[in-house]
């Protein structure tokens, strides 16, 4: 199955504002239930010296009783104003006002403050019996303020290091598609490079008045021929809806295999391919992108080789009684080292000194998104070779 890569990123830019109002609603709701009780406990307090207040007043005596104004209310944490039944303050506390002034200016700024705390938290009556004394206005602590701002705050925060994994992330999917396109790029110029130098060679030889086997040459010319249009078929179908028909998959490998076999002396190397296929049922494939995500895959085992006597061997078989199939391509090079096992499919990296680092992600993405099966490093061993294993049904 073809993915897009626009509706990946967008899915995962998606994701991350889920994540990030996710987060948001929770602290809020947490914040509020904590705002809540401290809230609770703040009235309990104004309410228990309200009673202490009604209590006091019932035993007969001649005391002011605003000491229970000084020693209980003063020593809260949070702003309250003391007012009579008509709303005129009479004392407060936490209001940054100096509590001794009673200028006209300073009782009007009171009398503000006691709106603005009535409309967010209802005053508590101190009452004598049923005649009700004066009234109580209080409003949220400094630490209830603070709390009120922790969820923005903390938000902010996850959204400024989701904004800067995003960035991060876009920045990674940036230069991978960067080494893909200058991969690609490489890649054409080298497979057209091929046959097109082996084409300029026959003409020199057709050129050169010497006797030649014209039959022989024009055999190759068209093999080269061939090539050249394979290899322009294949790059027309990158980015386009796959197109899978039945295919017989030993056959598919034979010519691969046979290619690889031509190729290897050229390339410097002196390797037997081996060849062991299980009878299997034919499975949907792309048979030019499929070829060329074997060849990717050989070509890597070819390079990998150290040894003077070097082997491949391509093996293929099917998964249990079902219609899965696997080939295995196990060469005895130089192996993979653990710590790299998982960056061999990423764009951009490679081992060779000229490499472009995009023979194996692009066989990944071949067989992968374009056949809906696995590429994967089945085993390496350091200095003693590597199977990659494709899985396709």
């Amino acid at each position: 199955m073809k993915i897009n890569p626009l509706k990946f990123i967008g899915g995962f830019k998606g994701l991350l504002l889920v994540l990030a109002v996710g987060i948001g609603l929770s602290l809020h709701l947490y914040t509020q239930h904590i705002i809540h009780q401290l809230r609770n406990e703040a009235r309990s307090l104004v309410e228990f010296y309200a009673q202490m207040y009604a209590k006091v007043a019932e035993t007969p005596s001649d005391e002011d009783l605003s000491f229970l104004f000084d020693q209980i209310i003063r020593r809260t944490n949070f702003p309250i104003i003391q007012t009579d039944t008509q709303n005129n303050p009479v004392g407060w506390k936490g209001i940054d006002i100096d509590p001794d002034d009673r200028s006209e200016e300073t009782i009007r700024r009171v009398r503000r403050m006691v709106e603005r705390m009535d409309q967010e938290i209802d005053p508590v009556p101190v009452k004598y019996g049923d005649t009700v004394l004066n009234y109580l206005h209080y409003g949220d602590s400094g630490l209830i303020q603070q709390l009120r701002w922790l969820p923005s705050i903390e938000v902010g925060i996850i959204g400024l290091f989701i904004l800067v994994g995003f960035i991060g992330y876009a920045n990674i999917k940036r230069s991978e598609q960067r080494y893909i396109w200058v991969g690609m790029a490489k890649e054409t110029a080298h497979q057209l490079g091929t046959p097109l130098s082996s084409l300029m060679g026959w003409l020199e030889v057709i050129r050169s008045e010497k006797r030649t086997d014209i039959k022989r040459i024009s055999e190759d010319m068209e093999r080269d021929l061939q090539r050249l249009h394979q290899v322009t078929s294949r790059f027309s179908q990158i980015g386009s809806k796959p197109d899978l028909k039945e295919a017989n998959v030993a056959d598919v490998l034979r010519e691969v295999a046979e290619y690889i076999r031509r190729r290897a002396p050229q390339m410097g190397r002196s390797v037997v391919i081996r060849e062991v296929y299980e009878d299997v049922p034919s499975v949907g494939l792309n048979t030019g992108l499929f070829q060329w995500a074997v060849e990717n895959v050989l070509k890597n085992a070819l390079d990998a080789m150290d040894k003077e006597k070097g082997c491949i061997e391509i093996r293929l078989g099917r998964e249990g009684s079902g219609k899965r199939i696997y080939v295995d391509i196990q060469d005895n090079g130089k192996g993979i080292e653990p710590a790299v096992k998982k960056r061999v499919f990423k764009p951009g990296y490679s081992t060779k000194k000229r490499g472009w680092g995009l023979g194996l992600t692009l066989a990944k993405r071949i067989v992968e998104e374009y056949h809906g099966g696995k590429l994967y490093v089945k085993e390496s061993r350091p200095k003693q070779g590597t199977t990659i294993r494709i899985e396709i049904s």
